[in-house]
């Protein structure tokens, strides 16, 4: 692993390069976390979180929305995206365009350059919740990268390689950190550990997770 020399210290935005594919930025959300925690009010109140249910019959712990062309969806009839929100039969809001410059700009930061995605699964994690560990691989084209922005209480990502059997690196994510992945790491399983108790200054006790894709 590798970091940019720039910042640090001072508690600005930084980068460290964790693979050939992945970079990790530390803090690069945080001066925008006004104008995301406002469009994400905006999406709750069109397209409301939910508990999605896995083809298995499980109720996840994670409650979940979409905003952008796809949604990513789950119910006994499988894994996939949908253009439209099953609970209301109406399209998903529109992917906010602070959400856009800020998936892009991290894109392009980590050598993918002209990402747009086309969808975004916002994920609201309470004390408890967790991810267990899943590839993103619904998604119609693999050449374009995975961006995940963290926001509110630090969680331990779990970053797996492309086989389950792989032990996963297990990084700690704050408030405003920025993973991008892809090319040859595109496929990697990753994860989320379960939620700790805590009390952020704008989220409260829990963490809202955005994962911006090309899906279609």
């Amino acid at each position: 692993m590798t970091a940019d020399l720039f910042g640090a210290q001072d508690d600005q935005p930084w980068a460290e390069h964790l693979s050939a594919g992945t970079v990790w930025h530390h803090g690069l959300a945080v001066k925008h976390e006004v104008q995301l925690m406002t469009a994400i009010a905006d999406i709750e109140r069109q397209a409301g979180f939910r508990h999605m249910v896995t083809p298995g019959g499980f109720r996840m712990s994670a409650a979940m929305t979409n905003c952008g062309q796809f949604g990513w969806v789950t119910d006994q009839g499988g894994y996939r995206y949908a253009e439209s929100d099953p609970q209301t039969g109406k399209v998903w809001p529109d992917i906010p365009e602070c959400f856009l410059t800020l998936a892009s700009a991290a894109a392009a930061q980590s050598g993918y350059p002209g990402f747009q995605p086309d969808a975004c699964l916002i994920n609201r994690y309470e004390v408890g919740s967790r991810m267990s560990l899943h590839q993103d691989k619904n998604e119609q084209d693999f050449s374009a990268p995975i961006v995940s922005v963290s926001l509110g209480l630090p969680v331990q990502f779990q970053f797996g390689g492309l086989t389950r059997k792989e032990r996963p690196a297990r990084l700690t994510l704050e408030h405003g950190d920025v993973i991008v992945w892809g090319g040859p790491d595109r496929l990697r399983y990753h994860g989320v550990g379960a939620l700790k108790s805590g009390e952020h200054r704008l989220l409260g006790a829990c963490r809202i997770n955005l994962t911006f894709r090309k899906a279609g």
